[in-house]
């Protein structure tokens, strides 16, 4: 039996763990959890009734976006995401925590769930404060990722990793409701560019929301 992931389409944690398990050949099954309907089955799995959720073949769950990519990391001997010494790997988790926390929290979560998940969830109309301060706080996410972009190859140092994995995660789901301003912040659009252009990172981008269209560009690699 295959793994089981539970994910929502415009989660950036469910596209980070989906991402990461591309990178490594690890196949898995995807399992589209409406977590505001708190289906008891799923709610037995995670009492926190969060995706993303990991099931591996033997029924065991691992549970949130950075425990499920520490457990690929240990499982899939000969790759790595989180860096190959331990400076680099603490540079890693400190740009996943950036993305995860900082960037969540000032961006996606005042966006995505206003624009999105609360029409879903049944939790009233999209609070229009917290939409402006989503469109604002972005911008000084973008300059630092194009600082970051232009002193390293990738956002931790030489190699690709699960920095460039999260940050990318987020700003898809941003792209999804055409609120990243590409034209202002070249640098970032270049080291996106070269993400988006990434065999992993091209069945995220064929998800659609049913009733909710993507911009024109958000698949195309030349945009």
């Amino acid at each position: 039996m295959t793994p089981r992931l539970f994910h929502l389409w415009l989660s950036p944690f469910s596209r980070k763990v989906r991402i990461a398990m591309a990178e490594l050949g690890v196949e898995v099954k995807l399992v589209a959890e409406p977590v505001w309907e708190r289906r008891p089955e799923f709610l037995a799995i995670n009492p926190a009734g969060q995706v993303p959720v990991l099931v591996e073949e033997d029924g065991t769950a691992i549970v949130d976006s950075g425990a499920i990519c520490e457990y690929l990391n240990e499982t899939v001997s000969d790759k790595t995401l989180l860096g190959r010494d331990p400076i680099s790997r603490a540079e890693v988790r400190r740009l996943v925590a950036w993305f995860d926390l900082k960037f969540h929290r000032e961006v996606t979560d005042n966006l995505v769930t206003e624009k999105v998940l609360k029409r879903f969830m049944k939790m009233g109309t999209p609070n229009s404060s917290a939409i402006r301060a989503g469109l604002h706080n972005i911008g000084y996410h973008m300059e630092y990722i194009a600082y970051l972009a232009e002193r390293r190859r990738w956002l931790a140092g030489d190699d690709f990793s699960l920095a460039d994995i999260a940050a990318a995660a987020h700003l898809s789901c941003i792209d999804y409701l055409d609120n990243v301003p590409w034209d202002q912040h070249p640098e970032t659009k270049d080291w996106y560019s070269r993400v988006k252009s990434r065999p992993s990172f091209r069945p995220v981008l064929a998800d659609r929301i049913p009733g909710l269209a993507p911009p024109p560009h958000y698949d195309n690699l030349d945009f």
